[in-house]
């Protein structure tokens, strides 16, 4: 079937459904721990419950990649949005009803974390095939998702404070429940007839020795490819830091010294207002410089900053400076990582390598809210800001340390699936000079998941 060129349709649907839910997203990492503090008064129970909602994507994203090409991109997104939709909607329900326990909360935070994955990489893997047909660069239709993240993340939590504020978190609970629906109605209306987002075809039926190459061919292309590895490695173990600080460290913060949950909200609107400032920026001249020391710098400044400046203030304009400054180098983050994902994977790969990713860059999320309402609860908040504090700034210095990070500013297109292994060994060992956006190009907190950005995306909550 012959794509058809210049339908920018299908590219501003998965734009809007991820503006859309990622606004949703937003009310929920702030209505969710300030219901699990509000219900519980416990910083160690709203660590729980964190972890519950992480542990299950990661759950999903190991097993999910081999099924998502098999089952198509747009049915597993829209199943994804809609069981993510009812199992919000009923925290809210089972309160009024007067028979939420904590353990159910635990259970549907689950349930929202288990289908997340599959429908985020979905769309994710998108990316490169709707930017082809709508006639657009792939780096600056990167930018654009990362952007337009950034911008609904930001909307969502200037009004996640006000609402929870006047509203109640129960009440907001209700609103997230509806983003997910909207996303999901124009996923099925937007991208019906799009070959990529269909299920493949010819592929062999899903045995379990299909299902298990499958998953293997995924793990070890990631496993092979230095940069790639090394890239998820640190993400990793900056996606628990930023798990802590999101859903623990600054609700306890803002509700202990800032007073509440519209001085929560202020601060997360504003971090993602500069995020989106700093990824229009590097979509307009990021190709003009060099990625990697873009990326170092952008880390170093979304990190421990903001967990030092909390640590030593208790009032909101120091940190709104420092967060702003850290929203601007998150903002980078993203575009750079989506891009190189997309050099190094070929097409055919991408559903299975993403799935891996996410699963791997996911790891220490679980433990990211659970560990930090354990310290807080034992040490103190300020002893725990600090700790973090430490241990994110060693992280970041990885792309300047590291030699295999130097391929990241070589151009390369992404292999075909069956030249993947030889090719990627070149690009790892090259140190190749280049503009940055040779070839094909293509990603929380906060963070750069999945791929790697949930999302990050981050990972929805």
């Amino acid at each position: 079937m012959t794509t058809k060129r210049n339908d920018r349709a299908p590219l501003a649907t998965v734009l809007a459904a991820n503006a859309i839910s990622i606004s949703g997203n937003s009310l929920t990492l702030i209505a969710v721990p300030w219901f699990a503090l509000e219900t519980t008064g416990s910083p160690g129970k709203a660590g729980l419950v964190a972890f519950c909602a992480a542990l299950p994507v990661i759950l999903s994203a190991i097993v999910g990649g081999p099924v998502i090409d098999r089952i198509g991109r747009r049915r597993v997104s829209i199943a994804s949005d809609l069981v993510c939709a009812l199992a919000l909607a009923a925290i809210p329900l089972l309160n009024h009803a007067g028979v939420l326990r904590f353990w159910m909360l635990c259970a549907l935070m689950a349930v929202t974390g288990l289908f997340h994955a599959p429908g985020e990489t979905a769309r994710n893997v998108l990316t490169p095939d709707l930017a082809e047909r709508a006639g657009t660069p792939l780096s600056r239709a990167t930018s654009f998702y990362d952007a337009v993240s950034r911008g609904a993340r930001m909307t969502g939590a200037a009004l996640a404070g006000l609402l929870v504020a006047f509203l109640g978190a129960d009440t907001v609970l209700y609103i997230d429940a509806a983003t997910f629906a909207v996303s999901a109605l124009l996923v099925l209306i937007g991208l019906r007839g799009v070959p990529s987002a269909e299920p493949a075809r010819g592929a062999p039926p899903l045995s379990l020795a299909v299902y298990r190459a499958d998953l293997r061919e995924g793990y070890s292309f990631m496993l092979r490819t230095r940069l790639l590895l090394g890239v998820n490695l640190m993400v990793m173990i900056t996606n628990g830091l930023a798990q802590s600080w999101s859903s623990v460290l600054l609700p306890v913060h803002a509700r202990e010294e800032l007073g509440g949950s519209a001085a929560l909200g202020l601060l997360v609107a504003v971090f993602g207002g500069c995020a989106l400032a700093g990824a229009l920026l590097y979509a307009a001249v990021g190709h003009r410089f060099p990625r990697r020391p873009v990326l170092a710098v952008g880390f170093l400044l979304c990190g421990a900053p903001v967990y030092v400046t909390a640590a030593v203030t208790d009032t909101t304009p120091p940190l709104l400076v420092v967060m702003a400054l850290g929203g601007l180098g998150a903002g980078v983050l993203n575009p750079i990582l989506g891009a190189v994902f997309y050099e190094i994977v070929p097409e055919g790969l991408r559903s299975r390598v993403g799935s891996a990713s996410t699963a791997s860059v996911l790891l220490t999320t679980p433990l990211g809210g659970l560990a930090a309402g354990y310290l807080v609860e034992r040490v103190g908040i300020t002893t725990t800001l600090l700790s973090l504090a430490g241990v994110y700034f060693l992280t970041t210095l990885c792309p300047l340390v590291f030699p295999s990070w130097r391929a990241m500013d070589a151009p390369h297109a992404a292999p075909a699936v069956g030249k993947a292994e030889v090719e990627v060994e070149v690009e790892s060992e090259g140190e190749g000079k280049g503009d940055g956006e040779g070839g094909v190009s293509r990603t929380e907190p906060s963070t750069p998941v999945p791929v790697p950005g949930s999302g990050g995306t981050t990972p929805r909550r």
